[in-house]
């Protein structure tokens, strides 16, 4: 057994997926599909079912964060968030959770689901702002506006809930930069611990895909693109808000603990449907379509779709991959520990050639990437990929 698969045994986190919107958002190609009409309660019921399953297999001690994403967590009554989190507080050894997230949406969150969550050790929201442009909103298919923005931060400083993180999307279609500025401002005048900002990706199978195709949609080019980004840099960086990974700023100690726990390479149990999972040396895949994940769990199995075994070679490359876009970078001592060899082993002469052309900083204890790096992250972990 290496190094790796012994971590198996100490600690693991959890993600666990509530498919369901009330409303699709048409960049969204998360697995995600209407609430209406839909076997919600048997889900939950299967949800925690496959939770159990799962325990089983791989006894845990400690279980340092809990995520629960969608889809919108909060389009859930009162009474299934609480069996939900009811559920997970049996289940999990709570004692042990530093961090307890779930993602909310402006607009869906009541004064009751709030206590729910309360009343169950969540201590942390994410919610899915994405601009502070009506007109936006309403072009990529949310169906809250701003103002609903303002009564759920109002109504969470009443009830004294204060580690929200929000996250944006800029270079949204007609996105101009005056109009991603003004959204910049007023995210950072709310002063909150956390900020997620991530550029509009493109994906398959959305509706805005299909738009770009027919010529109906116009992006933003990559010179906005990127200065949009610079200047959120700059902007957070003015507020005491610092940058510890590519996407995401914080104020000191509010950094997100489950989104590092990917970052830094560790393990995590992925429950739901289409959720993912990496226990051990092996990535694992549920089933997407919900019927197609209820089945197996119905009979008591649990509903993986596919597992992938990684080699040493993968786990390495995962390492630095996902380790790089923090800011703080990788450990070597950590990285040796883990792989029992130094990384300059393997990766001298790529170190050397981004030291030379300014887009990593190597020191006695870490590697990073530079300012210059991490605008071009993807490009420069291409160079980290083993033959």
């Amino acid at each position: 057994m290496n190094q790796v698969e012994k971590q198996i045994d100490k600690a693991i986190s959890a993600y666990i997926h509530i498919p369901f919107c009330e409303h699709i958002c048409y960049y969204c190609d998360f697995n995600k599909v209407f609430l209406e009409g839909q076997p919600v309660d048997e889900y939950i019921d299967c949800l925690l079912k496959e939770m159990a399953l799962a325990l089983e297999k791989n006894p845990i001690q400690k279980s340092p964060t809990l995520y629960v994403g969608g889809g919108t967590p909060t389009s859930l009554s009162v009474g299934q968030l609480d069996t939900l989190l009811s559920g997970i507080n049996q289940l999990f050894p709570m004692e042990s959770v530093k961090e307890f997230t779930v993602e909310a949406n402006p607009g869906d969150l009541t004064y009751e689901k709030l206590q729910v969550m309360k009343n169950y050790q969540v201590n942390r929201l994410s919610m899915g702002v994405q601009t502070f442009d009506d007109v936006l909103l309403k072009k990529i298919g949310r169906k809250h506006t701003v103002k609903d923005v303002y009564a759920t931060m109002n109504f969470l400083e009443k009830a004294d809930f204060q580690n929200v993180s929000i996250d944006l999307i800029y270079a949204l279609p007609g996105q101009t930069l005056t109009s991603f500025r003004d959204t910049l401002k007023r995210a950072i005048e709310l002063d909150l611990p956390h900020y997620s900002l991530y550029s509009l990706i493109l994906e398959n199978k959305t509706m805005f895909m299909n738009w770009v195709r027919q010529g109906r949609l116009e992006m933003p080019d990559q010179e906005i693109e990127g200065q949009m980004f610079e200047e959120t840099m700059i902007a957070m960086q003015n507020t005491g808000k610092f940058q510890y990974e590519v996407s995401n700023f914080a104020k000191p100690g509010f950094e997100s603990q489950h989104n590092l726990v990917y970052w830094n390479n560790e393990h995590y149990f992925g429950f739901g449907a289409g959720a993912s999972g990496y226990l051990g040396n092996e990535r694992y895949k549920n089933f997407g379509p919900i019927q197609h994940y209820l089945k197996p769990l119905r009979e008591n199995q649990l509903p993986i779709y596919e597992t992938e075994i990684l080699s040493r070679n993968n786990q390495i490359e995962e390492e630095m991959f996902l380790g790089l876009r923090k800011k703080s970078g990788i450990s070597k001592f950590h990285f040796k520990q883990k792989f029992g060899v130094d990384m300059e082993v393997i990766y001298g002469d790529v170190m050397r050639d981004l030291v030379k052309k300014d887009w990593l900083v190597v020191s006695d204890k870490h590697i990073a990437l530079t300012k210059k790096g991490l605008l071009i992250g993807n490009e420069i972990f291409e160079k980290f990929l083993l033959d």
